[in-house]
């Protein structure tokens, strides 16, 4: 079969959808046999236990949304490089196309492929559609990356954005399939325990509800998102980070719908757009300074003396909610019975760790990705080492949040820690007690324990000491 007749092998990763797929477009409009694969590989080996699950499903649903169109996913485990050499054997595949990366892991395992690809004659090549602007396309009056964020945002808020591409109706098939694994063999929920099925009902899977959770938050909540988005008790956010985490949904829709919402009046659209942007921040400054997502970005921080011992009970405390912090521990709960967490708790969550209780941002970055199911590797290293002080465009390292002062202004009413603190009520709520079903069973909690009546560190004692490393720091 010459090139121009040959399957092409459709690599899919975290870009589980059919509308606005510029790979996927390109491959259908070829008139070529497509054979779509998604691979158990050396970066998915790596995910803590709630992303690993949550990719695993959304994988499922996608093999669901390619049979609805005629075609089907193939699924392998093993390294990428391997198994892509031997379905090329296997089908005479001419080419192979994915959608770009901009972490260093995926980085790295990309250019094995394309390397080891490109010898054997494939065509292997990548596509954008994960980030708004790519990272190379960015840059200073001076010719380098950008390190703040406004400017960034400066620098993209007027650029044009092509139309969202139209999903395909279908795809031409091989004239066989190649084998495929069984997902359910690969026990991508395994880390997760009894935990999946508490978070299992918050979650919002597949393309078409990420679609449906777009529409509803810009008819009837993006107007007021600027007002609202920092009270956690209220549903004031779109919630799509678990859907473009995985790519249920193209970061271009998302920007389309939000200046749509712009052009009617919305105000609040303003600010969800530069919430847009930050993500793409991220991956600008992960994919220009790698060490982001391993190291200090500055570097001269590698001195400070912050806690690396994870056995720490402090620690402990922190991870299971029990800090005395009612901000802190229900933010920690919300997450375990969730998978996910606020973002003005997360900064809470993020202060408090780093700050008050000076441990390593590493620590926390190593516990959200083991338990957020809207992982994200740039948007997860950017907000520990911003709220650290460590990271680029960071918060001044003497901004200390207080997180009993921070609830009384977002959560005056208190429903937010209500809502997931058994300890606080007499007759607690569902999410509440659904903590205790979701945790390891090793902790030894139960919703009839009481609450802590002193923090382990209060926030004059943190902000104090805090304040007294930063000043005594030697650099």
């Amino acid at each position: 079969m010459s090139e121009t007749g040959s399957p092409i092998i459709l690599w899919f990763r975290r870009d589980l959808r059919l509308t606005d797929h510029p790979a996927l477009d390109a491959a259908a409009k070829s008139g070529r046999p497509v054979i779509p694969v998604f691979i158990h590989d050396e970066v998915v080996e790596t995910h803590g236990a709630a992303p690993k699950w949550r990719l695993g499903l959304g994988v499922a649903h996608f093999a669901d949304r390619l049979a609805g169109i005629g075609s089907r996913l193939v699924l392998r485990r093993g390294r990428a490089r391997e198994v892509l050499e031997a379905l090329v054997e296997e089908t005479g595949a001419g080419a192979v196309w994915w959608t770009r990366a901009y972490d260093p892991d995926a980085i790295a395992r990309d250019r094995a492929v394309k390397s080891a690809l490109t010898e054997r004659g494939i065509d292997a090549g990548s596509h954008p559609g994960h980030v708004l602007f790519e990272p190379w396309t960015v840059e200073t009056k001076q010719g380098g990356y950008y390190k703040v964020y406004t400017p960034f945002w400066r620098a993209v808020k007027e650029r044009d954005q092509s139309p969202a591409l139209t999903a395909p109706a279908d795809l031409a098939a091989p004239e066989s399939w190649p084998g495929s694994d069984d997902i359910a063999d690969w026990k991508m929920g395994a880390a997760m325990d009894r935990g999946a099925g508490v978070v299992r009902p918050w979650l919002t899977l597949g393309e078409e509800a990420a679609q449906q959770r777009l529409a509803t938050f810009v008819q009837h909540r993006i107007d007021r998102y600027d007002a609202r988005r920092d009270y956690p008790g209220v549903d004031g956010t779109s919630g799509l980070s678990e859907n473009l985490t995985y790519g249920e949904i193209s970061t271009r829709a998302c920007w389309h719908a939000g200046q749509r919402a712009l052009d009617e009046g919305k105000d609040g659209a303003a600010a969800w757009l530069q919430e847009l942007v930050w993500r793409d921040f991220a991956y600008h400054l992960v994919y220009h300074t790698p060490r982001l997502v391993s190291g200090n970005w500055r570097e001269d921080w590698d001195a400070f003396p912050w806690n690396e011992d994870e056995r720490l009970a402090e620690v402990k405390a922190w991870k299971q909610g029990r800090t005395g912090i009612r901000f802190v521990d229900a933010a920690m709960r919300e997450l375990y019975v969730t998978g996910r967490m606020h973002n003005r708790a997360r900064m809470i969550v993020a202060n408090y760790l780093t700050k008050n209780l000076m441990c390593h941002w590493k620590i926390g970055q190593a516990w959200f990705e083991h338990c957020l199911v809207d992982w994200d590797p740039a948007s997860n290293a950017l907000g520990w080492q911003w709220a650290s002080g460590s990271g680029p465009d960071a918060a001044p390292y003497f901004r200390i949040f207080n997180p009993v002062t921070q609830l009384d202004k977002f959560d005056k009413d208190r429903a937010y820690v209500t809502r997931f603190l058994a300890e606080l009520s007499d007759d607690p709520p569902d999410p509440a007690l659904s903590f205790y079903d979701a945790i390891p069973r090793h902790w030894p909690m139960s919703a009839t324990d009481t609450y802590p009546d002193q923090p382990i560190v209060g926030p004059k004692e943190g902000r104090n000491r805090a304040l007294e490393a930063y000043n005594n720091r030697d650099f």
